[in-house]
């Protein structure tokens, strides 16, 4: 069976990018007339054929229309989250879809308030971005619309997700540091507050059982508050030698606090993190982290949801994407 054209091949072969591809074909202001037609030209040429959603349950129609959901408390400053949105918004146009934000407040997520792009019926599909609560999930998703989750699974539903490969990037950084010498090593992070700082954990703690040492209660510590915002870490005495966190802000912000307190990083402290998105190398010493590759688990999201949107089959349960441990000056 022959390939489908993409947005993505039409763009290669113009050497321009799949937004400028998707404004053309779209209709949309941001390309001259004279690169629409060409765009337009070449879509013929090649053969491009419009990705078409099923109508939505409300309207009958089409929307055209992706809508992401993210907790405010994720986007909060988060650098990495705003890479995640950017990514899968590239991602939205290269498939002939409109990416559409809704910023979910606590409030609207703790009285289970159905999103305005949800009531309004302007989308064909869902992506909650980030762990939110499982009764306002349960009650958004039960208008009918597909739906997935990145960056975040849950046992208690049945639903497609994309995450990071948590437990062993986890792993990987606890192994990194016990490999370097260092045996005391806390953990950084409230456990129960998203499965992916949860599985971390269990890479840390299947890294410290594997070398013999045992799990210390007091060298699990809370980053966040009962809300889930980043809050700040009390630090235990005596000082472990190192501080797996389970992202880079918490790293970061780490970093500034122990030297302010007089300590060297990493001679006296060294510290992780995990995401390595700029935060990394911001830092001074810049840090040792784990890279998610939120490019592929954005394409990842995108393309199973397009699938349920067009009622394709699809991969059932949780998609695992691979990262990469990447060493740096803090360890």
């Amino acid at each position: 069976m022959e390939e489908k054209v993409r947005m993505a091949d039409i763009a290669e072969k113009l050497n321009i990018s799949v937004v400028s591809v998707s404004k053309a074909l779209s209709g949309k202001d941001g390309v001259s007339d004279r690169m629409r037609e060409k765009i337009r030209a070449t879509a013929r040429e090649m053969g491009y054929v419009p990705l078409r959603s099923k109508p939505t349950e409300k309207t009958g129609e089409s929307t055209g229309n992706i809508g992401i959901l993210v907790p405010d408390k994720f986007f909060d400053d988060n650098t990495f989250y705003a890479n995640l949105y950017r990514q899968v918004s590239l991602r939205c146009n290269a498939c002939g879809f409109s990416a559409m934000l809704e910023i979910v407040s606590l409030e609207a997520e703790q009285n289970c308030v159905m999103p305005a792009m949800v009531q309004g019926g302007k989308v064909d599909g869902l992506i909650f971005l980030g762990q939110i609560r499982l009764d306002y999930l349960r009650a958004v998703t039960r208008s009918g619309i597909p739906y997935i989750l990145l960056d975040f699974y849950d046992e208690e539903l049945n639903a497609i997700s994309v995450t990071s490969d948590n437990v062993a990037g986890g792993y990987r950084i606890a192994r990194h540091l016990l490999k370097a010498g260092y045996e005391s090593i806390a953990f950084v992070g409230s456990i129960h507050a998203t499965s992916s700082i949860m599985d971390r954990f269990l890479g840390y703690s299947k890294a410290m059982l594997r070398a013999g040492l045992p799990l210390r209660p007091e060298w699990v510590l809370e980053d966040r508050d009962a809300n889930g915002t980043l809050k700040t870490v009390e630090l235990p005495t005596p000082m472990p030698r190192a501080l797996m966190c389970c992202c880079d802000q918490a790293a970061f912000d780490l970093v500034e606090r122990l030297k302010a307190m007089g300590y060297r990083v990493p001679e006296d402290v060294a510290v992780a993190g995990y995401d390595d998105y700029r935060l990394g190398t911001l830092a001074s010493p810049q840090l040792t982290s784990y890279r998610v590759n939120a490019e592929q688990m954005s394409w990842c999201a995108v393309e199973q949801l397009t699938k349920a949107i067009r009622g394709e089959p699809m991969i059932n349960g949780n998609i695992v994407v691979n990262g990469v441990l990447v060493h740096r000056e803090s360890t």
